[in-house]
């Protein structure tokens, strides 16, 4: 009997070996399907070895409650008999998690380049939306997933029965040893360092290759990671780069306004500003047409695939943007940025955090207050990305969305087609041209976005088969053009402004610390009484809400930082943009980079030919960089960015 005192262990240890074969495999076939980045930067062993360190962190995690509890709950017979049947479903509910996100994991990669994290958390928000997507434009890889899932976890169900079948009580000397002995062993393998911290996933980030650095992590470990600091910042806050006092990251973000301290009015808001314009006879109205996944990569006119005719032939009648970046990588990151004007930050975008859904700053809380008419209108479901909230509480007195539309001609996954969405803007503007009072809107278009689904007979397919990215950034062009030339023709044109910007690139991926070259996107300000001309200058998504009230006649006083194009001195002002890519952020002033990236200290780049070339640390320019990452974490925590 005395033999037998340590065989209670045998299911736990055998979920652990499980866990470590399995998730060991599964990176090594990542990494043979990425071996040239991989091997790039010499991280073949470096990424295997530090794999099995962090799969046994997080297997430790996994295990650290049945270790404390299985013990005593095995010195009876009885209760050893429930027991062992629930620790089993325990475990092959988990092995079915770590299994299926495993599986999606290339998918995943393919899509946004690094390893399931945050993105996927939100999206099970959605599931009716995503289900639709998924099995419209994957259903192959979905059913694989879901098949491999099912098979191994019903053989790993097998092993665990013949683990219990081997297992017994255990006696009554042994088990607090055993209890002490596991936790310890736990609890060392889950901080994996003698250090004051425990590992993260900071501590493997070796390379300048954001993939790489999250191979040696396993896709389960990075999601329970996400969602821990998801959790752990809407209680404490946002993350932070790095530590400036709260008064030399103003003086930076002030003197990077090229305002001097005196010009700002409000210390409990302390950007809060006066934007003084040169008045147009009478205010215009204000449309904003924001593109899912249009990157300039696509664009014709900025080097791109030849596949947006309409947008590159009215590149030439407005103000074009050659150098314009968004500020992230899904669209509510394009929303904070280009309706906000708020900068990005590692936690996510204020449109989803529950300190901005009332009374935070938006250009349509500023434009209601100035007696304009405004509205959203969507294609899709209006809740999606906790969008109709966030706009319901800070300035938009209208919301059209799917729902509303009578009689679509088209609808696919995520809502109606691009046209039926401008058909409907059109015909509202149509509407609210005959009042006196201006209207602002924003229109969001969602044809560009996996799967990938429009009418037929619209374009010539730019490639085979139907449903790909190129052909509907063809069709979504298209509708774009159409609706251009449709609001030429009406009363509302000479009276209206329109931005035309994308909310971010198709995708975002490259083996450096930020891929900037994808983070480019198209822009065009354009209108009756607007003169064409190509801005070369850096400049980033959040320089359109200024920009855009001095062009519509609209003097204000708003917190917004980013930069007024039109103003006389703008040639005395560096161009600048700010780039959030998963947990690392850019600072790019004119060919200028630095890097930030958590627990780490930052590098230095020059941005030449899509390349990031390292150079000498500047420190002057590094504390501007460090003060523009601090920025908006310390304004969102004091309720600082709003109206007065």
């Amino acid at each position: 009997m005395e033999r037998d005192h340590y065989r209670w262990t045998l299911p736990i240890l055998g979920f652990l070996a499980c866990g470590l074969v399995f998730l060991s495999l599964s990176r090594a076939l990542l990494v043979v399907w990425q071996l040239d980045r991989v091997a790039a930067v010499d991280g073949v062993w470096y990424v295997l070895l530090q794999g099995v360190r962090f799969d046994l962190v997080l297997l430790a995690q996994l295990i650290i409650i049945p270790v404390l509890l299985v013990p005593l709950l095995s010195l009876n017979r009885l209760t050893y008999a429930v027991t062992m049947p629930v620790l089993r479903i325990y475990f092959l509910i988990v092995a079915a998690l770590l299994i299926f996100v495993e599986c999606i994991t290339p998918n995943f990669i393919g899509q946004y380049d690094f390893r399931p994290n945050v993105l996927m958390i939100e999206y099970l928000a959605y599931p009716k939306e995503v289900i639709s997507m998924l099995l419209k434009a994957v259903p192959l890889q979905l059913f694989l997933a879901i098949s491999v899932t099912a098979t191994l976890t019903w053989y790993f169900g097998r092993l665990l029965k013949y683990f219990e079948s081997q297992s017994r009580p255990a006696i009554f000397w042994s088990a607090p040893l055993l209890t002490v002995l596991g936790l310890i062993l736990c609890v060392s393998a889950a901080r994996s360092t003698v250090g004051h911290r425990p590992v993260n996933p900071s501590t493997v980030a070796f390379s300048s290759d954001t993939l790489v650095n999250s191979l040696p992590l396993s896709s389960g470990y990075s999601v329970a990671y996400a969602l821990y600091e998801k959790l752990r910042h809407e209680q404490n806050g946002m993350p932070e780069y790095g530590e400036l006092a709260k008064s030399e990251v103003l003086s930076e973000v002030f003197n990077s306004m090229n305002l001097s301290p005196s010009e700002f009015l409000d210390p409990n808001i302390p950007t809060l500003h006066s934007q003084r314009i040169n008045k147009p006879a009478t205010r215009k109205n204000l449309v904003i047409i924001l593109e899912e996944s249009l990157g300039a990569d696509f664009v014709g006119s900025l080097g791109g695939r030849d596949i947006t005719p309409n947008l590159d032939r009215l590149s030439n009648q407005g103000i074009w943007f050659e150098n314009l970046y968004a500020t992230g990588t899904r669209s509510v990151r394009g929303i904070e940025a280009v309706i906000t004007g708020f900068l990005p930050t590692p936690a996510r975008s204020v449109v989803k955090l529950g300190g901005s859904q009332n009374n935070f700053f938006t250009i349509a809380q500023l434009l209601a207050d100035q007696n304009y008419q405004t509205s959203f209108i969507y294609g899709g479901e209006a809740h999606f990305d906790n969008m109709k909230r966030f706009f319901s509480n800070n300035g938009f007195n209208q919301i059209i969305e799917q729902k509303d539309f009578v009689n679509p001609e088209f609808v696919g996954s995520w809502g109606v087609s691009d046209e039926d969405l401008l058909n409907q803007a059109h015909a509202t503007f149509e509407a609210m041209s005959g009042d006196e009072q201006p209207f602002f809107s924003l229109v969001f278009t969602s044809t560009n976005h996996s799967p990938f689904e429009f009418p037929d007979g619209r374009i010539d397919l730019a490639e085979q088969p139907k449903n790909t990215v190129a052909n509907a950034v063809k069709y979504a062009d298209y509708a774009l053009g159409e609706f251009i030339e449709k609001a030429k023709q009406s009363d509302y044109w000479k009276d209206t402004v329109f931005l035309i910007i994308a909310d971010h690139s198709d995708r975002v991926y490259g083996n450096e610390l930020v891929p900037i070259s994808k983070f480019r996107i198209p822009g065009l300000i354009m209108g009756a009484d607007i003169d064409p001309v190509a801005v070369q200058r850096v400049t980033s998504q959040v320089d359109m809400l200024p920009t855009l009230l001095s062009l519509i006649g609209v003097e204000s006083k708003h917190p917004a930082i980013g930069i007024d194009l039109t103003r006389q001195d703008i040639n005395e002002i560096p161009g600048r943009a700010i780039m959030q890519f998963a947990g690392t952020q850019a600072y790019m002033e004119n060919d200028k980079v630095v890097v930030l990236q958590k627990q780490q200290k930052p590098q230095q780049f020059t941005y030449a030919n899509k390349t990031l070339y390292p150079v000498p640390a500047d420190p002057v320019l590094q504390k501007r960089a460090l003060a523009h990452s601090l920025w908006p974490v310390y304004t969102y925590k004091d309720k600082a960015y709003r109206l007065p």
